[in-house]
């Protein structure tokens, strides 16, 4: 559904408290609740908002005269008409305890400048690219994945997502099921994208925390792939902070180095993730 078609049956609300300077007031277009614990929504955009694929932007709730605002991936491409995010609940949350309630038609305040490390800039050229997430930590990867510029890039993306429960990896199936099926970058896509999940408190398929399946071996025979080697692999992390310290870790170990705008190296974390 377009922003426009979205927005005759979801007509933006009155404000109780007047907008800040420097911040987009934009209207909630859909909200879809996976668990009770993660949910997405989408967002109108504004006209005048440019931010590269994989970065985030702040995010608040007009519900106060200083409303609190957290760090949020983009989960939708830079071509997007609309902007999605990818959320955790946290009950007791100064914005998610508020934000998990939103319904179309419900305003969302967005700072005005996107930034963060998770972008194909800070890398340098490979062959194949490993996204590594857990939670809502594909958020950024959602944006990615559907933008052309990383086929350009990479031959082949493998996006690992881990989380607690099995119904918590329906965002990023969803995601991976979608994209051949997408009209601007289906094609692209075709044969280039696997998806590897795995839980870690829940019985699944596959059970693990994704450092443990590298380490063991069990990640490579599972996927019939070559090890993780820095001459031609590239890897971008996102997630817990648990899990950002051991990956990073387990990546330097194999010779990888990390990259920024400033100097692109070939691995990445995203420190600003929040959930």
């Amino acid at each position: 559904m377009n922003t426009a078609a979205a927005l005759k049956t979801a007509e933006a609300k009155p404000l109780q408290f007047p907008i800040p300077a420097n911040v987009y007031a934009e209207t909630v277009v859909s909200v879809k609740h996976y668990t009770d614990r993660l949910f997405s929504f989408r967002i109108t955009r504004p006209q005048s908002l440019r931010f590269r694929s994989g970065e985030f932007v702040m995010i608040g709730l007009p519900n106060a005269e200083k409303p609190v605002y957290r760090a949020y991936s983009v989960a939708s491409p830079s071509w997007d008409d609309e902007v999605e995010f990818f959320s955790i609940k946290v009950p007791d949350g100064p914005l998610t305890s508020e934000l998990q309630k939103i319904v179309p038609g419900d305003t969302v305040l967005m700072r005005q400048k996107s930034t963060g490390t998770l972008v194909l800039d800070a890398l340098t050229p490979g062959k194949r690219l490993f996204m590594i997430s857990t939670g809502t930590g594909i958020a950024p990867f959602a944006s990615l994945l559907r933008d052309p510029d990383t086929y350009e890039r990479y031959e082949h993306v493998f996006l690992t997502h881990t989380c607690r429960d099995v119904a918590e990896l329906t965002y990023g199936q969803e995601l991976v099921a979608n994209l051949e099926s997408d009209p601007l970058i289906g094609e692209l896509t075709h044969g280039r994208v696997t998806l590897y999940n795995s839980t870690t408190r829940e019985e699944s398929e596959r059970m693990g925390r994704i450092t443990a399946l590298i380490s063991s071996g069990k990640f490579y025979s599972d996927l019939g792939i070559d090890k993780l080697d820095p001459e031609t692999d590239r890897i971008m992390i996102c997630g817990s902070m648990h899990m950002l310290k051991d990956v990073k870790e387990l990546a330097e170990s194999l010779g990888f180095v990390e990259g920024s705008l400033n100097e692109p190296g070939s691995f990445v974390v995203e420190r600003a993730f929040v959930g």
